[in-house]
């Protein structure tokens, strides 16, 4: 080992308020790091547990697991956006590059749901699931809740039921995805969306303290005379993430649902047709972008 070496090495010790000596030692003794360590392979193979028989379930399992650790990666771009006091353009197009790429890894991906499993197996250990629900991702509302503030996550006809001032409770009783668990007229809810919001209510309210006033789309308002380059990739990333991926969704559960055009019901019992469908939805981050033309066709 070079002196030069040595010598980094005392210094970052130093900076720390740590004498060197111990942690060199150390390397004397410390077993060499391999790959199925480092990424926990054996951990991440042991997390498949089908409830059924059906080979195909493994492969529903795996997909969906793939799915929550993209949502993660994007999670992970986002939070470095918010927690930025003075973002740049350049940072924020950076990111918005790596989302879009990860939203396309998600779209493309329905296949390995859509032709990658037997149809008429499908149909049967899916009612295994119930009351589970994709539905219940919580990274999928962490990740709208950090893009957009939060009143652009309710219907407008749903606006003038706040209050002036709302606090994070009451937007979320106000929120589009509950109404695929909510009945309005009954004030009832599904079991999928009781076990989800009394898992995570008070999670989701945190979230949206956190991220008010530093949202994906409060750091664009910062930059001043923004490039076209930076608002198309915000317009695309908003379309392929609300537009893009719920259709490629619409679709595969269409594939699996629908038979002699009778539709069955969902395994979290929402009305699927009309959750999924961005045109029913109408759902965007950056709403102000699209004053000129339409998220549903861009």
């Amino acid at each position: 080992m070079s002196d030069d070496i040595l010598k980094e090495l005392e210094k970052k010790y130093a900076n720390l308020g740590e004498n060197p000596e111990p942690y060199l030692k150390g390397l004397l003794y410390s077993k060499p790091i391999t790959y199925w360590d480092y990424i926990e392979v054996d951990t991440l193979l042991s997390l498949q547990k089908p409830r059924t028989d059906f080979k195909d379930e493994f492969v529903f399992i795996v997909y969906h697991q793939v799915t929550e650790l993209v949502l993660r990666l994007m999670i992970h771009e986002v939070e470095q956006v918010i927690s930025s006091e003075k973002p740049t353009e350049e940072l924020l197009k950076d990111k918005l590059k790596r989302l879009i790429r990860y939203t396309d890894m998600l779209i493309t991906s329905f296949d390995v749901m859509k032709e990658g499993m037997s149809h008429e197996d499908y149909n049967k250990f899916r009612l295994t699931l119930t009351p589970a629900s994709g539905f219940q991702s919580a990274q999928f509302r962490f990740l709208e809740i950090y893009c957009t503030p939060i009143l652009n996550l309710i219907h407008k006809e749903k606006h003038k039921a706040l209050s002036k001032e709302p606090t994070a409770e009451e937007y979320l009783k106000h929120v589009y995805w509950r109404l695929a668990g909510y009945n309005p007229k009954t004030k009832s809810r599904s079991t999928t969306l009781k076990l989800f919001e009394d898992k995570y209510l008070g999670v989701f309210a945190e979230y949206i303290n956190k991220a008010k006033g530093n949202t994906i789309y409060d750091k664009f308002h910062q930059i001043q005379s923004p490039s076209e380059d930076l608002i198309r990739l915000m317009k695309t990333f908003d379309n392929a993430y609300n537009v893009k991926w719920p259709m490629v969704h619409y679709n595969t559960a269409k594939h699996y649902l629908t038979k002699k055009g009778e539709a069955k019901t969902a395994t979290g019992g929402s009305q699927w047709e009309k959750y999924l469908h961005p045109k029913f939805q109408k759902r965007t981050f950056f709403p102000k972008l699209w004053e000129n033309d339409s998220i549903l066709e861009f």
